[in-house]
């Protein structure tokens, strides 16, 4: 069931200040962002159990493949 709202109280904008003090301007310019990662232990111990091939992109395993070696060459004839 819907039920009419019969009166209305008007709402007036919070007033903001003209000016902010500048020594909060100056705070907010002197701290730069920065972004921290954590890597658990566990995840680095996965990694470090992988073999570098794992992790290795493709560009190198073709540049390692060219070189002639014989892992590298398998893997390549596995992704054909």
């Amino acid at each position: 069931m819907v039920n009419a709202v019969s009166t209305t109280t008007p709402v007036q904008p919070a007033q903001q200040p003209a000016k902010p003090p500048e020594k909060q301007q100056q705070t907010k310019a002197a701290s730069p962002a920065v972004d921290t990662v954590q890597i658990r232990s566990a995840a680095l111990t996965a990694l470090a159990a992988k073999p570098p091939e794992a992790t290795e992109t493709f560009t190198q395993t073709l540049k390692e493949a060219g070189q002639g070696d014989p892992q590298a060459i398998a893997m390549l004839a596995k992704h054909k």
